[in-house]
């Protein structure tokens, strides 16, 4: 009997990983999924969506989430990418916030790196060294969406170019 239920749950597992969507949308924004982006069961309400992205050895991770509060929720592009810099403690001028226009819709792309103080608005944190953010802001008439990647510096660097292509490429865009 045990060995039977062991079976059916790893059955059940496989069957949900293999459910994994290739897209998803966020707001009126649709997103494929990069391969080798795994997803993840989202962990906060407030989540619409959580990625994540592994090193090429598995030895580090970013997360990807996702936010989406309706249309004139969410606070707007400074509220957002100053409350995203304020969770690091950076070095002068570490925080940039970039604006562009891609397929007529307006995003502004939010970077900085430093400790990362990681937890829930109010919580408790755990401070991360060498860590770094590379946000997405979009404008958009049904509500902004939020699309927020942590994780050790290098990494997040590293994706740089798959992040902006991810995005823009929700938007008809290329980086």
């Amino acid at each position: 009997m045990y060995i039977r239920t062991l079976a059916l749950f790893f059955a059940g597992a496989l069957a949900l990983h293999a459910e994994d969507p290739t897209s998803f949308e966020v707001g009126s924004l649709k997103f494929q999924r990069p391969a080798t982006w795994e997803w993840v069961p989202v962990s906060s309400p407030m989540r619409k969506a959580q990625l994540k992205i592994q090193s090429a050895d598995k030895s580090q991770a970013a997360e990807v989430v996702f936010f989406h509060f309706g249309q004139g929720q969410g606070g707007g592009i400074q509220a957002n990418a100053q409350r995203w810099m304020s969770q690091f403690q950076a070095a002068e001028g570490a925080g940039k916030v970039e604006t562009r226009e891609v397929g007529g819709v307006q995003m502004a792309i939010v970077t900085t790196q430093g400790t990362y103080r990681s937890g829930m608005p109010g919580g408790p944190t755990t401070s991360l060294e060498n860590h770094a953010l590379l946000g997405a802001i979009i404008e958009s008439s049904g509500g902004d969406v939020f699309v927020k990647m942590t994780g050790p510096a290098a990494l997040v660097q590293s994706q740089r170019e798959a992040f902006l292509g991810f995005v823009t490429s929700a938007l008809g865009g290329k980086p």
